[in-house]
């Protein structure tokens, strides 16, 4: 907690996922921000441009831009943003050498200002940056969470609403394995509203569903051109840290350092994880099918496959 006594949150990048995540915590009264960025200027404006809001969308909570990582100190959670975005033609892996060592140079600094706090890595290719943020900091696994499964579980669940034209609120579901086209939808878990959404959506819908879960998130860099997705990215984030500040226990799909569950060992990847107070707190296995897990063992491959290449 900062000196207030309130809980601090530290969002490094000033980009479209980081200033949408702080803005997000701060409007939810979540806990005071800093927002980091070596753009000089852009946290500062950015952080000045939402403090200014507060008087119309009445939350208290503050938020300050910097340059550097000594405002930053004492963090409860912070959220890694930083890194350059996926273009057109670019895959995740084409990411992996620039924001390796960003997210290094990054994670450094978190440590030596904010040595207890709990990290939710956001920055792409995911898994990997996971591995890099681990090394980098030297945190405990358990306090270090990549943000992926979420997201790719928001959009299968809006996909599933969509479809079955029923209420978002109405639908669960989760992917697991790697943020990539490796992912593994599982649908034989989704329901809507308990009920199992193969008795509301035909097998075709429910397969086209599943793809299209997979490439989310190429779906919308191919619409946007120059960018990747932004509004969905921090919403997820933000789940995840109002989960870790008010010890929800919240059963979220993450990222997470595995120790032999699902075959993976000493690898980053996304699973079915409690989230509390002390970061992950429990890590969910799942009894998979024969072809359910064969799909997970490719996604497992692939992601050690980019881990190699670090």
């Amino acid at each position: 907690m900062n000196r207030s006594g309130r809980r601090k949150v530290t969002v490094v990048g000033a980009g479209f996922v980081g200033a949408t995540a702080a803005q997000r915590i701060i409007e939810k009264g979540l806990a005071d921000v800093v927002m980091v960025d070596i753009a000089e200027g852009i946290p500062q404006g950015k952080g000045l441009d939402m403090m200014e809001s507060g008087p119309v969308e009445g939350f208290d909570m503050t938020i300050v831009g910097t340059n550097g990582y000594e405002a930053t100190a004492g963090s409860d959670v912070v959220v890694v943003t930083a890194g350059i975005p996926r273009k057109p033609g670019m895959s995740r892996d084409d990411l992996l050498k620039t924001n390796a060592g960003i997210v290094k140079a990054v994670c450094e600094q978190v440590a030596k200002y904010s040595p207890e706090a709990i990290m939710i890595v956001v920055s792409n290719p995911l898994d990997a940056m996971c591995h890099v943020a681990l090394t980098a900091s030297g945190f405990p696994a358990h306090r270090v969470i990549g943000m992926a499964g979420v997201l790719d579980s928001a959009r299968m669940r809006h996909f599933i609403a969509d479809a079955a034209k029923v209420s978002v609120k109405n639908v669960q579901a989760f992917v697991l394995g790697g943020h990539g086209d490796t992912m593994v939808p599982l649908m034989r878990y989704a329901t809507i509203s308990g009920i199992p959404v193969d008795r509301f959506l035909d097998k075709a819908t429910i397969d086209a569903i599943a793809t299209r879960t997979r490439n989310g998130g190429i779906e919308i860099v191919n619409y946007l051109k120059t960018g990747s997705a932004y509004y969905a990215p921090s919403s997820s984030a933000v789940e995840m840290v109002d989960a870790i500040l008010n010890d929800r226990k919240e059963l979220l799909p993450c990222a997470v350092h595995l120790s032999g569950q699902y075959g993976a060992k000493d690898l980053f990847l996304g699973v079915l994880a409690k989230l509390g107070k002390e970061g992950v707190e429990q890590i969910i296995e799942l009894e998979l099918l024969p072809e359910e897990q064969a799909n997970l063992d490719k996604s497992i491959a692939a992601v050690k496959e980019l881990v190699t290449l670090l």
